[in-house]
């Protein structure tokens, strides 16, 4: 039987609550997403999360919370998902690329401040794949200059940094697609210590109003709904089931591969393992189409940087040309890491790396 990628996993539990928010009449926005964004707080450690409808979203708002728009700069990694850039461009803002860390791939906080002007409004850095950056160096560098920090937390819920959780620095953004560690089918939660900023996250997602038909400023409907977030709880209930696994797959997965790079994780970081990723020497496509062979599901994320999209490019104000992102590009490969597999499953994806070389 083939071993996908990735995943949803849901069971009678996630059913039970949807069918219960079928039967209140309650399906839009209500008492079932306030439950999750009170999972959200405790799981976070923060006073507030915001639900809205996807990763996307909490971006977007996060941004404009802060003020951030035409004009201001934010830096941020080349190695990521396109929603990191596009969030920014959407705002009016403009991304501005720096390199990664080899061994992470997640932002060099030692050249976040070689990329500050006087444009620049804040520091976006992705906890890619699960693993937290560098939240010292980029906390210490925010305060000195006088800048924001939004996370891209998308792929990071259950990491930690220094016994923080990923999404309590700055403000949190994190997505609940299918595919994430939990999901609610779409969707996407903010995370802040911030009562101002939380104040206008909730008035971003609901077209401005705190009370209908009173706007206090031009908003959206980045609402999320009780149906999805009924997914959500239930999801959030088994969240630490769920991660013990992830973790005891990569551990096996990490003490058996041989032939490729593993990943690794730094000792003052807990790792969310959202994808396990290994660096190989030959062709990514040859390599996926080998796994498929054996029934051993493999993607690329992400086989380029953001800045060589050309509907991004056309936004910056800056050529890119970063050799480590690029190099990682080439070079990465995601395998299954998800809590559905099972210990011949996970055989099976050792048995099928190691051919690779």
């Amino acid at each position: 039987m083939f071993i996908p990628i990735a995943k949803p996993i849901i069971g009678d539990l996630e059913k039970k609550y949807v069918l219960e928010v079928m039967e209140s009449g309650i399906i839009a926005q209500g008492p079932v997403t306030r439950k999750l964004e009170e999972k959200f707080e405790e799981a976070c450690e923060v006073k507030h999360a915001i639900a809205v409808s996807s990763g996307t979203t909490a971006l977007i708002a996060a941004l404009l919370a802060h003020d951030i728009g035409p004009g201001d700069e934010v830096i941020t990694t080349p190695f990521s998902f396109m929603a990191t850039a596009t969030s920014i461009i959407f705002t009016g803002a403009t991304p501005v690329f720096i390199d990664i860390e080899e061994d992470t791939y997640n932002i060099d906080a030692s050249l976040i401040e070689a990329a500050i002007t006087e444009k620049t409004k804040a520091i976006l850095p992705v906890h890619l794949y699960g693993h937290p950056c560098d939240m010292d160096a980029i906390m210490d560098i925010a305060e000195k200059n006088n800048l924001v920090v939004i996370e891209d937390s998308a792929q990071a819920l259950s990491a930690r940094y220094k016994n923080r959780p990923a999404g309590s620095f700055g403000t949190g953004c994190f997505s609940l697609y299918a595919t994430k560690n939990i999901t609610s089918g779409e969707g996407g939660m903010i995370t802040t210590n911030s009562d101002s900023v939380a104040d206008k996250c909730r008035l971003i997602r609901n077209h401005g109003m705190k009370e209908r038909n009173k706007h206090e400023m031009i908003g959206y409907n980045f609402r999320t709904s009780d149906m999805c977030a009924a997914i959500g709880v239930a999801q959030m209930e088994k969240r630490n089931d769920f991660q013990e696994k992830r973790t005891n797959n990569a551990k096996y997965l990490s003490e058996n591969l041989k032939g490729v790079e593993i990943p690794i994780t730094r000792s003052e970081c807990v790792h969310a393992w959202h994808q396990y990723t290994i660096r190989i020497s030959g062709d990514q496509n040859d390599a996926i189409e080998k796994l498929k062979s054996d029934e051993v599901g493999a993607a690329v994320f992400y086989p380029k940087p953001m800045y060589d999209h050309p509907c991004i490019q056309e936004k910056l104000s800056a050529e890119y040309s970063l050799s480590v992102a690029e190099k990682a590009c080439r070079e990465v490969l995601q395998i299954p890491v998800h809590p559905l597999l099972n210990e011949s499953d996970l055989e099976r994806i050792v048995s099928a790396v190691c051919k690779l070389n």
